[in-house]
């Protein structure tokens, strides 16, 4: 296996570093690297900026503002965003419905939607989860009716991450409930979440936030033209957007980032004197080498667009290692860790009072993007062949 670039590719890391580094307000950089939220205003700017460098949507078709790039250029770029505490693009838009919409959608839809989605002129959320039907996507029952030349949309969603900011949401309902197969008969629209009869409620999470939603449709009148590809194929465009969603899903960079920190927090407290955190600092840090190693190779072997499935180690490896590094954190806070309410006048470090917070919210990365019980299931079958 190639373990060094090539000096093309070592001058293209260059140029993302210096772009990522110098482009992009430090304001919002320190925000992230500190842990706190950035906010939709910052997610915004920071994308708005990418996307008039190009840099937006490298894995969307080059005439709608993709780039060109290998694989391996798409994985630095990903790294080098993250290693400079960048927001990455909004998943809704770069990575979920804007594929979609370039592969599967109509030219009038293309034209319409995607240089706003790009733009993040539209914030998209997603409609896919419903309280009977999570990691069993194909049970889902909300229901989309012929009425004319429009479509009558009744049902449920949940954990509809971001919803509260969003202007349009793209949904998978029930077109046609005869058919034989639950996987069959489900087809994708989009309509604005301000249309008559879309009510949002919000969930408030563990770590206090309110990060995802309910979103409840009644009689949501959605115009046929807002269908994307074909009636009652929308289970295959979901498999699609599913595996883009999984596309880098292990944010080697950004944890690479947080071990650092927790490394640096270790020192300046006097902890890494411990031999015990030492030596579990050292056990995250040669983990973390390995599965950066491993993305590389999933790099080089993903063809035609399609990742590798070793992938799901990625994904498996990728959020257990997020988790254990956060949890790091909050045992170099100890009691400290327990201070989430104190405000800036306490005495208590920032990185302290976030460190309970954080590591409550990424409990939910081994759930997203496929469960990590889902991928040992993939690994089993399609790499150990059991």
């Amino acid at each position: 296996m190639k373990l060094h670039l090539t000096e093309e590719e070592s001058a293209f890391r260059e140029e993302m570093r210096t772009f990522f580094t110098t482009q992009i307000p430090q304001e919002i950089r320190d925000t992230v690297a500190a842990g706190r939220h950035v906010g939709k205003d910052g997610i915004v700017e920071t994308m708005r900026i990418m996307n008039k460098a190009g840099l937006a949507v490298p894995n969307w078709p080059v005439e709608w503002g993709g780039r060109d790039w290998t694989p391996l250029q798409r994985h630095i770029w990903h790294e080098e965003m993250q290693l400079a505490s960048v927001p990455i693009p909004l998943a809704f838009n770069a990575s979920m419905v804007g594929p979609v919409i370039a592969n599967f959608g109509s030219q009038e839809v293309k034209e319409k939607f995607l240089p706003p989605t790009a733009n993040l002129d539209i914030w998209w959320c997603q409609g896919f989860s419903e309280p009977d039907a999570g990691s069993d996507l194909a049970s889902l029952r909300t229901t989309a009716v012929r009425d004319g030349d429009d479509w009558i949309v009744n049902g449920q969603k949940t954990w509809t991450t971001l919803g509260q900011f969003a202007d349009w949401i793209f949904c998978l309902v029930r077109t046609d409930p005869e058919a034989e197969k639950k996987q069959a008969g489900i087809s994708f629209l989009l309509f604005p979440m301000d249309s008559p009869g879309v009510t949002l409620r919000p969930i408030k999470l563990i770590d206090g936030g309110y990060e995802v939603n309910e979103v409840f449709f009644e009689d949501v009148r959605v115009p046929g033209e807002n269908l994307v590809g074909e009636v009652n194929k929308g289970w295959n465009y979901a498999k699609f957007l599913l595996g883009n969603e999984r596309v880098g899903v292990a944010p080697v960079g950004s944890t690479k980032r947080n071990l650092a920190t927790a490394k640096d927090i270790a020192r300046s407290t006097g902890q890494l004197d411990d031999p015990l955190i030492a030596a579990h600092i050292v056990e995250l840090e040669n983990e973390l080498l390995a599965l950066e190693l491993t993305a590389l190779r999933v790099v080089a072997n993903s063809a035609d667009g399609k990742p590798h499935p070793a992938s799901s180690v990625l994904k498996l490896k990728g959020t257990e290692l997020q988790q254990a590094v956060s949890e790091l954190i909050v045992d170099l806070g100890g009691p400290l860790s327990l201070a989430s309410g104190a405000t800036d006048e306490s005495d208590v470090p920032e990185w302290a009072r976030l460190a309970t917070p954080t590591y409550l919210n990424l409990r939910k990365a081994s759930i997203y993007g496929g469960s990590n019980e889902i991928q040992r299931q993939i690994i089993a079958g399609t790499i150990l062949g059991l």
